[in-house]
């Protein structure tokens, strides 16, 4: 069997996996999520690592350890993790939601340029890309700037935790505007930029590859007596691709989580037209565009459950019976600032055109409408694609509704999964492609995942 843990934003979720794809077992536990001050966001990886190790523990309780064969991570992109000399924990880790670096944004994209760090690194700088969170420590924190002797993203804090291995794969590195995404390489360019050693940074590895294993001391405390594999692992969206098995340009995966993600694979290297689509490496070898929006089913959350008494099926059925178009009404999902294609924090949310007549279920309806529309704008920065097929995955995908307005929008066919675990199934199979040496993973992904249902789109609808 294979363990996948996912490190999210506010839970880690562990899954067992069976060397066929089928899922043994789930598990999620909760940690804190602090807002010390308005637009920061915050966690200690000491807690992160604490919750994780009890998960581990309870998630191989009653199953044959001997059995375990490898362990893969999935985790929440661009946290800023940075360990002393001791390897202590400096401060509190810097999250992907956090927009506190406007300043040093400008700075990497105005003074040194977009050009420039785009040739860099294949990206402009965003307030929630790692190297702006370096440069904004550097200049409000120079005490902790001068204690940085490892810098590390969140699911790799828990791979060195299990493995004592100093690594990190390519797809979660190239959020940090240090990678030379086109290379696969650190860039030298934005290390004097940023004024740190390369040493600082950890050693490079495809997702898929064995990092490490675990080390012994973790392998008492979890009981195991076999030496364990640790596969690399991948960014969310690159491990929830491979859990949908979308890695070539035929498809594209949609995900509808806290936010939300239009992820595009690419077989060669190239830019997209507009700056604000990122280009990152994928996990399975090549590369993909990626478009993400900061709250996609968190307003509907906010809706139904912060404005409302959280009675998702009276609200969700409300919302059926309003038309398409919401009868003129339209909501705009920047709760949190945006990222694409709108580069900017103090973007808001807004209803538009209401009157008098509108329903709950018109605005219920607008808010989901909105969200789609704001990823069908990120899908629309890269021209010349041509998929055929959407797999959607996060909690949004469980809404029929969520997946038809989805489907009508973009006028392209969807595809509901039969597992749905994304990111904690995509680092579960990284861990068997790793530990089996897999040399097909397109094709063996085509056995793996299967499909349910297809939803066909309306072009009536579409138009309209």
């Amino acid at each position: 069997m294979f363990l996948g843990i996912d490190l999210g934003t506010s839970s880690v979720k562990l899954l067992l996996m069976e060397k066929d794809g089928e899922v043994i077992k789930t598990l999620t536990k909760d940690y804190s999520l602090s807002f010390p001050k308005p637009t920061w966001a915050e966690q200690n990886p000491n807690e992160w690592w604490e919750v994780t190790k009890n998960g581990i523990k309870e998630i191989l309780q009653n199953t044959d350890k001997i059995s375990l064969k490898g362990i893969s991570f999935s985790g929440q992109m661009h946290g800023l993790v940075i360990l002393d000399k001791d390897d202590k924990v400096i401060r509190p880790a810097i999250l992907w939601c956090d927009q506190r670096t406007e300043k040093e944004c400008n700075y990497l994209n105005n003074e040194i340029g977009v050009k420039k760090i785009s040739e860099y690194t294949g990206n402009m700088a965003l307030t929630g890309f790692t190297a702006p969170k370096i440069l904004w420590v550097k200049n409000n924190e120079p005490e902790n700037f001068e204690k940085i002797r490892k810098i590390m993203l969140p699911k790799d804090y828990i791979s060195y935790m299990l493995s004592g291995e100093f690594a990190t794969d390519t797809s979660d590195a190239s959020g940090m505007l240090i990678l030379d995404v086109k290379n696969r390489k650190w860039s030298d360019e934005m290390i004097k930029i940023l004024e740190i050693k390369k040493e600082y940074l950890p050693e490079i590895f495809e997702s898929y590859e064995i990092a490490g294993e675990l080390k012994q001391e973790i392998m008492d405390e979890l009981g195991i007596t076999v030496k364990i594999p640790v596969a690399a692992g991948g960014g969310d969206n690159a491990c929830g691709a491979i859990g949908a098995g979308v890695v070539e340009e035929d498809k594209i995966l949609v995900s509808l989580g806290t936010s939300g993600v239009v992820f595009i694979p690419q077989k060669k290297w190239s830019l997209p037209e507009k700056s604000s689509m990122h280009t990152f490496c994928d996990s399975s070898g090549k590369y993909h565009f990626m478009g993400v929006i900061l709250s996609a089913a968190s307003c509907l959350k906010w809706w139904i459950e912060d404005i409302h008494d959280g009675n998702y099926a009276k609200m969700l059925d409300e919302a059926e019976q309003s038309p398409v178009g919401s009868n003129n009404l339209f909501f705009l999902p920047y709760l949190t600032g945006e990222r694409t294609p709108h580069s900017d924090p103090y973007a808001r949310g807004s209803f538009i055109g209401l009157t008098a007549a509108h329903t709950r279920g018109d605005m219920t309806r607008a808010v989901m409408e909105g969200i789609v529309f704001a990823l069908y704008d990120s899908y629309n920065l890269a021209d010349g694609l041509n998929p055929d097929t959407i797999r959607i995955i996060g909690g949004g995908a469980k809404s029929e509704l969520s997946r038809k307005i989805l489907t009508d929008v973009f006028n392209i066919k969807s595809e509901v999964l039969a597992i749905q675990e994304g990111p904690s199934y995509g680092a579960a199979l990284l861990a068997l492609f790793g530990t089996e040496n897999e040399k097909n993973m397109d094709e063996k992904l085509k056995e793996i995942v299967k499909i349910t249902d297809i939803i066909e789109p309306d072009l009536e609808n579409h138009e309209e």
